[in-house]
């Protein structure tokens, strides 16, 4: 009930906005470039655009792309017009955010949660998840995001009529008060190795995990193939018949998101490995047993 109250204020809110508010934005899709800032993303535009067109003819990524958009042509919007972040932000408590924003703010945020503070940058950005994830079009799903962080994914999910639940800690002050100022639903949990999650009471259409820290992510003991294998078994029980895991990693170091070996892991379970998304259409397939030894 409340999910369904949030999309109707949010339509009756977008409605109230002037028509000058929307515009279409040409970005630059988050295929094409994977960084952990949005900004990124536009200045690296003109340095792989061709590069990453003649790839995706030789890797069958032109093929996805083009059923994308396909998709997007016949699907059904669940949304009134076109929006984008500016509209979104709209929808928010300015004088409550500004609030937040007065206390958390500093001059030079980096890598630290200040940055989520640039609320049409962090928007914009989790509006492209959810456009490539088409969840601005077709049915309502449930979805369950792991490591939800400011809110601002659950939030549009909220908007668009999505039944969303984040999982994520609560030691960081100034995500627990944007998680409460925009009204998102949020199960307070640490992902651990071996650890199986708690029970969420229900099955989700769609798992994700967007810049992932919970595999011990720049810190000892960077998850390896047997904490994976079991994180994947464990999420499946989670999963909806049908449902789907799209998940995000960070790079290490190194300058790599996994060794050769998990990237063959996460393939011989039937994920898609583009970049740093590892994408389970399906849901994980089971692990192939090893063979027995030969005496």
């Amino acid at each position: 009930m409340a999910a369904t109250e949030n999309h109707n204020n949010f339509f009756q809110r977008l409605m109230a906005i002037p028509a000058r508010h929307y515009y279409i934005k040409v970005g630059l899709r988050a295929t094409t470039v994977d960084s952990d800032s949005p900004s990124n993303y536009e200045a690296a535009h003109s340095l792989v655009r061709f590069s990453h067109k003649i790839g995706k003819l030789f890797s069958g990524a032109a093929f996805k792309s083009a059923g994308h958009r396909f998709r997007r042509f016949l699907l059904k919007k669940r949304t009134p017009r076109e929006f984008d972040a500016d509209a979104i932000v709209k929808t928010i408590d300015r004088e409550k955010f500004d609030k937040i924003h007065a206390r958390y703010r500093v001059d030079n945020p980096g890598e630290t949660p200040a940055k989520y503070l640039d609320l049409s940058t962090w928007l914009d950005a989790n509006l492209r998840r959810i456009r490539d994830l088409e969840l601005d079009l077709g049915r309502r799903r449930r979805v369950l995001d792991i490591g939800s962080g400011s809110g601002y994914f659950l939030y549009i999910c909220g908007l668009l009529g999505h039944d969303a639940v984040g999982l994520d800690l609560d030691d960081m002050p100034m995500f627990n008060e944007t998680i409460a100022l925009l009204g998102v639903k949020r199960v307070v949990w640490r992902v651990r190795a071996f650890v199986p999650l708690p029970d969420l009471g229900k099955k989700f259409d769609l798992i994700t995990a967007h810049m992932i820290c919970f595999n011990n992510h720049k810190v000892p003991g960077l998850w390896a193939v047997e904490e994976w294998d079991f994180f994947l078994d464990d999420i499946s029980r989670y999963l909806a018949p049908g449902g789907g895991i799209w998940f995000e990693l960070n790079r290490e170091y190194d300058g790599t998101c996994y060794t050769p070996e998990l990237k063959e892991f996460f393939e011989s379970r039937g994920a898609q490995v583009l970049s740093h998304r590892i994408i389970f259409n399906q849901g994980p397939r089971a692990r192939a047993a090893a063979a027995p030894a030969v005496r």
